[in-house]
């Protein structure tokens, strides 16, 4: 459990923890936005199969922690919350941190978790804690709803007695469901991908939460098809498989996307098929059939797929059996080692040390890749370093790499790493970080100082939010409000030293300026039995392209003659959008 008390929560469910202490374990955050964050990267480290539990107070507190079961419900990962709210009575209302909605008293702040959880409930009675817990371990043990769950807590109500049944508590082993899918669904999938000539094969976060990487490693062999990878389901496949041919979409590199834009037959395991992953919805062709594996018929039935509705690992096995020793045709397998090989040699130009100083992102991932050993785990989130890991990292281990890119929140970065270091029985855990993350989040560098789960983090300074300026200029605008040498005001020269910060939060610190500076600072780091911070100047505009369009919204009237041709050629990206639902 994660915790931070207050008056909501303190006297009655923080005098509850006291007591069994040694039965429940608590951790103090430090922000309970930063706790909702590490609770989030635990689950994902765990593949979905422990929760950790986050309570705050009422008002500010319990806020705070929406951005943090936002991160949780895009991605699909269950977070319990359990904040503190107003009396139940209303006798002494209003109270401390109370906000009054004049027409519905009932609605308190904590409502806003609404939106942003997929189980919802406030206790009025204690009675009522025998049917939400089993309903909320429900929604974290199923697989198509898998998700975070609120439970207000009323203070007059946290602190009533209850006769509860002693059974209630018994152990109990929850076995999380497999769900086959449908007959008749699977006999149409496999009669597609028998017919495929082009068939490619996106493997999402679904493959690591169905524990299914070997099935997958097996599928694609067994029948030559070639492996992308969303920015979810990365690491489901070792760098080294042969049909491993890398990250696809916006963050993803121009091999792959080229091989998915030919494919007549896109087989989607396990994925949401995210703006990022599809480019928009541009990046296959319009008249591509799409297999959509998932546990959910939410995510299976997206853009006119074809659904199969079931378990990843099951499903790939039974299609695998129904597919016999069919296998793609040579010509497209000889188009999948050709465009492997020319993202080999993409990633090993991105990555070469040049000896020039600021040094690149690209060179900065490529050096943490070399120090990083296959049980060692690595975390990011948000601005520029997502492209940079997603195309550059070549994955040694099974589910080690977590980029949070489904609500790309910023500050994520290190109090992730403080969830997944709690998570992680060996190994270490390597956070990447801009400055602009670093300055919204970063007090966890001491949570996980307290709670002796260390990691080690390295701090990429690029002088502001580079990436949203590299957006701002690419699509006509003028550089403006996100980098530090054109912010207004009389600070704008200043800078943060942030090792000296990191070192005031009880990290270990290095400051570097060169690789080689940087991979002995890792080397030293990983002797290092606390967190580790390693400081580096990186160049602001060097970034590894993509190569696939992104729907953003440029204005249609302007002043500036950039911006209108940025809009024209938006509008041409958007003719080959696949239309759907």
């Amino acid at each position: 459990m994660l915790a931070i008390f207050g008056h909501g929560n303190v006297t009655s469910l923080g005098h509850s923890l006291e007591q069994h202490r040694d039965e429940i374990p608590v951790w103090r955050g430090q922000n309970e936005q930063g706790m909702g964050l590490a609770a989030a990267a635990f689950a994902k480290a765990r593949r979905r199969q422990q929760v950790l539990v986050c309570t705050s107070s009422v008002g500010p507190g319990a806020t705070n922690m929406v951005t943090s079961a936002g991160v949780a419900m895009a991605n699909r990962l269950p977070v319990l919350f359990i904040c503190g709210d107003t009396f139940n009575s209303r006798l002494p209302d209003p109270v401390l941190q109370q906000v009054e909605h004049f027409g519905t008293p009932s609605t308190t702040v904590n409502d806003a978790f609404r939106s942003v959880v997929r189980f919802w409930d406030r206790i009025t009675d204690p009675a009522q804690v025998l049917s939400s817990l089993p309903q909320a371990t429900r929604v974290f043990l199923d697989p198509a709803e898998c998700g975070p769950a609120f439970i207000g807590l009323p203070q007059d109500v946290a602190a009533e007695a209850y006769d509860f049944p002693v059974r209630f508590f018994e152990p109990a082993v929850h076995q999380v469901p497999r769900p086959r899918a449908d007959r008749a669904e699977l006999e149409q999938a496999i009669a597609l991908i028998a017919g495929a000539q082009r068939p490619v094969l996106i493997a999402g976060g679904g493959v690591h939460y169905s524990r299914a990487e070997a099935e997958l490693a097996e599928f694609a062999l067994r029948h030559g098809m070639p492996v992308v990878e969303t920015v979810a389901g990365k690491s489901s496949l070792l760098a080294d498989h042969p049909l491993n041919l890398g990250p696809l979409g916006v963050t993803g590199a121009a091999a792959p996307n080229a091989l998915c834009a030919q494919a007549d037959v896109i087989v989607a395991i396990g994925t949401r098929l995210q703006d990022f992953a599809t480019g928009s919805w541009t990046l296959f062709d319009p008249d591509a059939t799409v297999v959509a594996v998932n546990a959910a018929r939410f995510d299976a039935a997206k853009h006119l797929s074809t659904p199969v509705v079931g378990d990843a690992r099951e499903c790939l096995a039974e299609i695998s059996a129904g597919l016999a020793d069919w296998q793609v045709p040579p010509a497209w397998r000889a188009e999948a080692d050709r465009l492997r090989e020319e993202l080999r040699a993409f990633v090993d130009d991105r990555i070469a040390v040049d000896g020039q100083t600021p040094v690149s992102y690209a060179q900065v991932v490529g050096a943490v890749n070399r120090a990083a050993s296959e049980q060692d785990y690595v975390l990011t989130a948000a601005g520029g370093l997502p492209g940079e890991l997603n195309i550059n990292w070549r994955s040694r281990g099974i589910a080690t790499f977590d980029c949070e890119y489904g609500y790309s929140c910023m500050g994520y970065e290190i109090s992730g790493a403080w969830g997944a270091a709690m998570a992680r029985s060996q190994g270490k855990v390597f956070a990447l970080v801009g400055d602009g993350s670093y300055l919204m989040l970063n007090s966890d560098i001491y949570s996980s100082v307290l709670s002796g789960h260390p990691f080690i983090l390295v701090v990429c300074d690029n002088g502001g939010y580079a990436v949203i300026e590299r957006l701002q200029r690419n699509q006509g605008g003028n550089s403006y409000n996100n980098m530090l040498r054109d912010s207004t005001g009389p600070g704008s020269g200043v800078r943060v030293d942030f090792a000296a910060h990191a070192a005031a939060l009880g990290a270990h610190v290095t400051r570097v300026a060169t690789i080689d500076e940087l991979e002995r600072a890792l080397a030293e780091a990983r002797k290092h039995q606390g967190t580790s911070a390693i400081v580096i100047d990186v160049r602001e505009a060097d970034w590894t392209e993509g190569g696939a369009f992104w729907q953003v919204g440029v204005p249609e009237v302007s002043d500036r003659v950039q911006v209108r041709q940025a809009r024209a050629a938006v509008d041409a990206g958007l003719a080959a959008q696949r239309r759907g639902i």
